[in-house]
């Protein structure tokens, strides 16, 4: 199974903010935001996988500001690393000015895939190759997320996640 480069995972859609999409103060509704980012996110993990995928965790969201009626929404996702069957993939929201277009960041997502094969089973996928600063600073940061998670869930000791304790040890 070939590699494939972190770039060739890119997935970008737009959308604009209508009015049932909105909260009583005029915001994008967060789960309308976290609809649109796993279905990015899912196209992004396709395109590296080339299989299936189904969602496993969002593991971590930021709402860091409002998104408000009308506004031009970007998002963009890219894997940041696979694992076995797994591929974490970061998705960045963008909201873009109506008269300057500077787009500015407003949210940002972390979401698991798995591939699965014709029954539903874990299936492997191609190693990741990340190429720009961003992109392997995502990638680095990846394998301690997991570990972390792993830990969380009981599924690994501490003592066994050496990504982790790379950060607090010097060696």
């Amino acid at each position: 199974m070939k590699a494939r480069k972190a770039s060739e995972t890119l997935a970008i859609t737009t959308k604009v903010v209508l009015p049932n999409e909105t909260n009583t103060l005029g915001n994008l509704f967060g789960g309308q935001l976290l609809a649109w980012m796993d279905l990015i996110a899912s196209v992004s993990a396709h395109r590296h996988s080339r299989r299936v995928v189904v969602t496993a965790s969002v593991n971590n969201v930021s709402f860091n500001s409002p998104i408000s009626h009308a506004s031009i929404v970007t998002l963009e996702a890219k894997v940041s690393r696979a694992f076995n069957s797994s591929m974490e993939v970061f998705v960045d929201v963008f909201v873009e000015d109506h008269v300057t277009g500077v787009r500015s960041k407003s949210n940002e997502a972390i979401y698991t895939f798995v591939a699965v094969d014709q029954n539903g089973g874990p299936i492997h996928v191609p190693e990741l190759i990340p190429e720009t600063p961003e992109e392997v600073e995502r990638f680095n940061g990846a394998l301690r997320r997991k570990q972390l998670a792993l830990i969380l869930a009981g599924k690994m000791s501490p003592k066994d996640a050496t990504e982790l304790k790379a950060l607090f040890t010097e060696e």
